[in-house]
């Protein structure tokens, strides 16, 4: 199985001068738990936030939710993998890196996201 067969192709991005208030209400609006951080020019690498790393800015580190921008916590650059690799040697980086998460990427434009929710929920598939 493929990456492009799992992956999610309507990701929610934020701009990396967005607050992390904004950013949350994203994530809410969304039911999601990360948003990719825009590019500021073509090439640009893309960023990744999640509300872990939202939640520990803003409760480890008394941040201000309104003060402090994406950019601050993102990580930037995040993994990007191409929709045409195997989802086992996409699971192998998640696992080695330790992220949950990695870019779908085609020359650098965004194509979608894979989560490791997604590996999961199609082994539990194929398992059935």
């Amino acid at each position: 199985m493929l990456v492009k067969d799992i992956m999610n192709r309507d990701v929610v991005t934020v701009s990396p001068f967005a607050t992390l208030r904004d950013a949350l209400s994203l994530m809410k609006r969304h039911n999601i738990k990360s948003l990719v951080v825009e590019q500021q020019d073509p090439h640009d690498a893309w960023g990744l936030i999640t509300y872990t790393n939202i939640l520990k800015t803003i409760v480890a580190e008394n941040g201000d939710i309104d003060l402090i921008n994406v950019y601050d916590v993102c990580a930037k650059p995040a993994i990007g993998v191409g929709e045409s690799l195997d989802v086992r040697h996409v699971a192998s980086l998640m696992t080695d890196s330790t992220v949950k998460r990695v870019l779908v990427l085609d020359d650098n434009k965004l194509l979608g996201l894979v989560t490791m929710d997604d590996i999961v929920g199609t082994v539990l598939d194929m398992i059935e």
